[in-house]
């Protein structure tokens, strides 16, 4: 996975973020093992703390699961799933909206714009 962060939020924030997204849209699936604390880190570039925190957060809030000395896995709370998916199609149309405000488009018309677009 290519992991992108940016500096508008915490980093162990963006990469829940990017594992709630995955989940989401079935990258990862249900009873899928996550990759080791350290390989995340590595391969994502940031200190094994952060990403431990980022994980433990996503126990914390029922997205993954340990098992002793097995390690990690992705929760089959499908519930937690769809909330997150719907989140990000709600953060999507906003940030559509508002982009399309910013060029002078009414919500109304700017829906008739992405209606052309997509036909």
């Amino acid at each position: 996975m290519e992991w992108k962060f940016n500096s508008e939020a915490p980093i162990y924030l963006q990469i829940m973020e990017q594992i709630k997204a995955q989940i989401a849209t079935g990258v990862l699936k249900p009873g899928q093992k996550i990759a080791a604390v350290r390989e995340i880190a590595l391969e994502a570039g940031v200190n094994p703390n952060t990403v431990q925190k980022a994980l433990s957060e996503l126990e914390r809030e029922g997205f993954l699961y340990s098992e002793r000395t097995a390690g990690r896995f992705v929760s089959d709370n499908k519930e937690k799933a769809e909330n997150v998916q719907s989140e990000l199609c709600k953060q999507y149309m906003d940030a559509f909206t508002e982009n399309m405000g910013k060029l002078g488009y009414s919500p109304k018309e700017a829906a008739k714009k992405y209606s052309e677009y997509v036909e």
